[in-house]
C-alpha cells in the first residue's frame, strides 16, 4: 500500500520513505539495528517526537500515531537507543566524580594543603559528585522511558525510513515486517524545507 502526501505542491523535491509502527521498544531497536546493517543509515531513520513537541508543532493532541504516520509537518527526533542512553548515564556519573575530585584536590594543592588532605577531598569529592551524576542519569532514564510508555499509550512507536530507491522500499518493508511492526507501508513526501 502507497500513501501518497496531499500537501507536496507543484515544484516541491519529493522523497519516499517506509513507515511503520511497533508495539515494543525491543523490537523497533532490533528492527533498526537491522535496517542499519543492512545499508541504511541512521541519518534516515527517524522517530515521532514527544508528544508535548507533536502537539506545539501541530495545534493539536492527537490520539493514535496512525493519525500522524502520512503526515510530512509532524515533528520527528532521531532514534537513541538503550544502549546510548545507558552511555550517556556512564557518562554523566563519570564526568562529575572526575570534575568534583579534579576541583577540591585543585584547591586543596592551591591553598597550600598537604597531599593527603588533597586525596581526602579528592575521594570525597569524586564520590559526591558521582552522587549527583546518578541521580541525573536516573532523570535521563525516567524520561526515556516517559517518552517510550507516551508513545506506546498513543498506539505504537512510529518510526519512518528514508528509502532513496525501489529497492531500499523493498528491503526496508521486508525488515520492518520481520519485526513485528505493523502498519507497514511507503509514502511519498515533499522534503521538508530547511
Amino acid at each position: 500500500m502507497v500513501a501518497e502526501s496531499k500537501t507536496a505542491r507543484k515544484g516541491d523535491s519529493l522523497y519516499r520513505e517506509a513507515v511503520a509502527v511497533f508495539d515494543t521498544a525491543a523490537a523497533l531497536e532490533e528492527a533498526i539495528e537491522a535496517l542499519e546493517s543492512n545499508g541504511f543509515d541512521r541519518a534516515d531513520i527517524s522517530l515521532l517526537a514527544d508528544a508535548a513537541t507533536v502537539e506545539k508543532k501541530l495545534g493539536h493532541r492527537y490520539r493514535r500515531v496512525e493519525d500522524l504516520e502520512d503526515d510530512p509537518n509532524v515533528p520527528r527526533t532521531a532514534f537513541v537507543s538503550t544502549e546510548s542512553v545507558g552511555d550517556a548515564e556512564g557518562a554523566l556519573v563519570g564526568a562529575l566524580s572526575y570534575v568534583g575530585a579534579v576541583a577540591a584536590a585543585g584547591a586543596i594543592v592551591a591553598t597550600g594543603g598537604t597531599l593527603a588532605a588533597a586525596i581526602t577531598a579528592a575521594v570525597m569529592s569524586g564520590a559526591a559528585g558521582g552522587v549527583v551524576g546518578t541521580a541525573l542519569a536516573s532523570v535521563i532514564d525516567y524520561r526515556h522511558a516517559e517518552y517510550l510508555q507516551d508513545q506506546l499509550a498513543h498506539g505504537g512507536l512510529l518510526l519512518w525510513v528514508r528509502t532513496p530507491d525501489a529497492v531500499h522500499e523493498l528491503r526496508a518493508v521486508e525488515i520492518l515486517q520481520a519485526y513485528t511492526a505493523h502498519d507497514v507501508h511507503v509514502h511519498t513526501v515533499p522534503t521538508p524545507s530547511m
